[in-house]
């Protein structure tokens, strides 16, 4: 499983890529704006960003231009143009591929196979890790630090800290936080991820909410150091 943003102003398009991304076990975050996008990149420091040319507010060169120096993860282009020097021009400002629509779904899996392949090859050991104040996820050993303690946590518990932990200062709703930790949408009414934030605030030692958020009517926010 994988953390991937997809930065795409086609809401139809990008919703048709987040459910075929989220069938094949990955994260999704969506972005529909290019002058949001830098921040969501360098907070939430996915695993891969599928990243449109043709965005509103900054196109997706400037996005690319601007966070590659501190993105460690991959970068994949996406746009309907045909013209060659807009495939270079992406490459050259740190663009680590590029996916031509329409999107033949079969083709942008194997690709975004390779290239995540390709990432847990190279990557340095720090792009596993979430780091947020004194709090330290692990990704591969699935191990949570707070201060430097070993804190013990069942899956449900740790797979909802770490949807926070990918998007620290942003409120995250309910419907997101079930869709990427049980895979179905929120209906208005089961309690169970609030009953599972409980138990997760008491292990971090978190009981009057400072380091996780509740967000009236919405959802929860981790805090930015």
């Amino acid at each position: 499983m994988a953390h991937i943003m997809v930065v795409e102003d086609d809401i139809r398009l990008a919703t048709q890529l987040h459910d075929l991304l989220q069938l094949d076990g990955h994260v999704v975050t969506l972005i529909h704006r290019g002058d949001e996008a830098v921040a969501a990149i360098r907070s939430a420091q996915p695993d891969l960003v599928l990243l449109d040319v043709g965005l509103p507010g900054q196109d997706g060169i400037s996005v690319c231009r601007e966070v590659r120096a501190d993105f460690g993860g991959v970068i994949a282009m996406l746009t309907a143009r045909t013209d060659e020097i807009d495939e270079v021009v992406g490459l050259e400002v740190g663009a680590d591929d590029y996916i031509s629509k329409p999107v033949r779904r079969r083709a942008l899996q194997a690709r975004l196979r390779a290239l995540l392949r390709r990432t847990e090859t190279h990557a340095p050991a720090q792009a596993h890790q979430l780091t947020v104040g004194d709090l330290h996820v692990d990704l591969g050993r699935r191990s949570v630090l707070v201060a430097a303690r070993e804190i013990p946590l069942t899956d449900a518990e740790y797979d909802l800290l770490v949807v926070l932990a990918r998007r620290p200062g942003e409120v995250v709703d309910r419907d997101t936080l079930y869709r990427e930790t049980r895979g179905i949408a929120y209906d208005g009414l089961d309690r169970s991820i609030d009953l599972r934030m409980s138990r997760l605030r008491k292990k971090l030692g978190d009981d009057r909410a400072q380091r996780i958020k509740s967000v009236r009517g919405v959802g929860y926010l981790m805090v930015r150091p």
